[in-house]
């Protein structure tokens, strides 16, 4: 399988409405934990991951993801991390996206778009955005936890 996509095809993966593929109910990850959801396109002809890791010493630290044909990594979120280096060493501060590039992948970082991601420091709230900005337009049913 080739993981490398062209720009105009992550993007049409990125716009691609997602859905759960069953009913089943996951619970939002402990301190440390992760979690693992599969999603599909409408058709079914496109899988899709999304992803959800909690930090386990910074309480605050999340990652969501979404991915596609179980490797390519589309739009990554993550909070309450460490500072990112782009490939052009330009510093970019957590919170930030990560969002596919032709020939870089997830790489590259961005700041998070407060029009898009109103509050990082609620990761429900922030997994909620994180889930329209990637099109999950049936998202799975995740159990919220007491998040900190």
């Amino acid at each position: 399988m080739d993981i490398n996509l062209s720009q105009a095809e992550a993007e049409a993966l990125i716009a691609m409405h997602k859905h759960r593929i069953n009913d089943d109910r996951h619970d939002y990850p402990y301190v440390g934990g992760a979690l693992r959801i599969p999603l599909a396109s409408e058709d079914r002809r496109e899988d899709f991951m999304l992803d959800i890791t909690r930090g386990r010493i910074e309480l605050t630290k999340c990652t969501f993801q979404n991915r596609a044909r179980h490797i390519i990594g589309l739009i990554r979120v993550d909070v309450g991390g460490s500072i990112h280096r782009n490939p052009d060493n330009a510093w970019i501060p957590c919170p930030h996206i990560h969002i596919y590039r032709e020939g870089f992948g997830v790489k590259w970082a961005f700041p998070l778009p407060p029009d898009r991601f109103t509050n990082p420091d609620n990761q429900w709230l922030t997994l909620q955005e994180f889930m329209r900005y990637c099109n999950i337009v049936n998202p799975p049913n995740i159990t919220g936890r007491l998040i900190i």
